[in-house]
């Protein structure tokens, strides 16, 4: 459910009435709080949520006394993780198929004591998994992440040859098993303007990017770059290439949100199960009024996780 006082409990219910019939839903929070979210006019009514398919696990964790969304607290934060501690069980029971999560809050994290700068953390440390892979994606574009929530002053002290090369050789393998995609296209990201003008502007690109990707054109047939990132983003987005990969955070999420961000979400490659999640935040300013919470990501989320299982159930 993500952090109880932000938009999690509203647009998952928007989202199971959206789309009734297409799996067997478990929702993990707390039901006082998701019910107090339904309680809104504007929002489905309870009978048409108890026609859809869905179980409730209810942890009872969230404070009665003095509750408004909207709020940045430590108990929320510690709540959203237990919600992630009962989820990762049910994974490793094989009780579920697969992981999409609503927004957490990385201050009311911190509050509670916890360090993960976000759910692909936990995630990953909760798992065991050393390497994995941040791709965001809407309908129009697919953008692999090589550095994630990592200040843009250190960005560039953070990349090398290797993380680079994981990256790309993830992005290749998760393209083909689970998005099926037979023979991916892909694109490398300068980090500098002009992709340095061949040294001009930065050296990341001529030390760095560019040998990796040489020594990995032996294994992938179809890969470019490095290119300026506007125009390696323009052609991803032109049909030209399957999937970009980009060097930091916000290189990915503009172009995506300025495309589309309706559509937009988040997936982990690397777990060994499908965990994806909207491409936006607990929207702590419109949380109080659910009428404004728009589901489509959380849907586009959803629709992708039973995508992606069933490819790689297939695969």
């Amino acid at each position: 459910m993500g952090d109880p006082s932000g938009i999690g409990p509203s647009i998952i219910r928007k989202s199971l009435i959206g789309l009734k019939n297409s799996a067997e839903f478990l929702v993990i929070g707390d039901k006082w709080v998701f019910d107090k979210a339904g309680s809104c006019p504007c929002l489905p009514a309870k009978q048409e949520l108890a026609a859809v398919s869905h179980k409730f696990i209810d942890l009872h964790n969230v404070p009665h006394k003095n509750f408004t969304f909207g709020k940045v607290k430590a108990e929320y934060g510690r709540a959203s993780i237990e919600y992630l501690d009962k989820a990762m069980g049910l994974i490793r029971n094989k009780e579920i198929d697969c992981l999409v999560t609503a927004p957490i809050s990385k201050e009311a994290i911190n509050l509670a004591g916890f360090t993960w700068r976000g759910h692909t953390e936990y995630l990953t440390q909760s798992s065991g998994v050393e390497n994995f892979v941040m791709m965001l994606l809407n309908k129009r574009l697919k953008i692999a992440l090589v550095t994630r929530h990592t200040p843009l002053r250190s960005v560039a002290l953070q990349l090398n040859e290797n993380n680079v090369s994981k990256t790309i050789l993830m992005t290749y393998k998760y393209l083909k098993d689970w998005f099926s995609i037979e023979e991916p296209r892909l694109v490398v990201c300068g980090l500098n303007p002009h992709g340095s003008d061949n040294g001009l502007i930065g050296n990341e690109e001529n030390r760095i990017i560019k040998p990796a990707i040489q020594r990995l054109s032996k294994k992938i047939r179809y890969i470019d770059g490095p290119l300026p990132s506007d125009v390696a983003l323009a052609q991803t987005l032109g049909g030209k290439y399957d999937c970009a990969i980009a060097m930091y955070h916000d290189q990915a999420l503009i172009p995506l949100k300025i495309t589309d961000a309706r559509s937009g979400v988040n997936i982990t490659l690397g777990l060994k199960f499908v965990r994806t999640s909207p491409l936006h935040g607990t929207a702590f300013d419109i949380a109080k009024e659910p009428k404004l919470a728009d589901p489509s990501s959380f849907i586009a989320a959803i629709q992708l996780a039973i995508r992606c299982t069933l490819n790689q159930k297939n695969a």
